[in-house]
C-alpha cells in the first residue's frame, strides 16, 4: 500500500510525486548546459565533455534503477496515475525519520540542484560578460 490516511484525514504517500523527479533531471540537464558556458579552448572543452558525459551516465542509471523498480513491485501494488501535484504537496510525504509536507520535501530535494544550476548560470553570465 502505497498511502495511508491519518486521523485527521491526510494522506501521507510514501512515493515522491514524479513532477520532482522530472524537476530534477531538467535542472541537471540546467546545469550541463550551463556548464559549457565556460568552453574556451583546448583541455577545457575535452573535460567539460567527460563531466557532462558523468552527468548523463548518472541519469541514466537513475533511469534504468527506476525501470527496474517497476518491473519488480509486486501485484497487488497500483502503479496508476498518480494524484495531482497540488494535492501531494499539501498532503504528507513519509520519509525514513518523520513525516513532511509534501512541498517543503520537494524543496528540500530540489533545492541543491537548483542553487548549483542557478549558481553556474550566473557565474557563465558575469564570465560572458566581463570578457573584453
Amino acid at each position: 500500500m502505497n498511502e495511508n490516511v491519518t486521523r485527521d484525514r491526510r494522506f501521507v504517500s510514501k512515493r515522491i510525486h514524479p513532477a520532482i523527479y522530472i524537476a530534477m533531471i531538467a535542472l541537471v540537464l540546467w546545469l550541463i548546459v550551463s556548464v559549457w558556458e565556460f568552453a574556451g579552448g583546448g583541455y577545457v572543452d575535452y573535460l567539460l565533455a567527460i563531466v557532462s558525459g558523468f552527468f548523463l551516465m548518472v541519469l541514466a542509471m537513475i533511469y534504468a534503477l527506476w525501470r527496474t523498480w517497476r518491473k519488480q513491485q509486486a501485484p497487488g501494488v497500483s502503479l496508476s496515475t498518480p494524484k495531482s501535484f497540488r494535492r501531494w504537496a499539501s498532503d504528507e510525504l513519509d520519509t525514513w525519520q518523520d513525516r513532511v509536507k509534501g512541498i517543503n520535501a520537494a524543496i528540500e530535494i530540489l533545492l541543491p540542484i537548483a542553487a548549483v544550476a542557478f549558481g553556474m548560470t550566473a557565474f557563465g553570465l558575469v564570465l560572458h560578460f566581463a570578457r573584453p
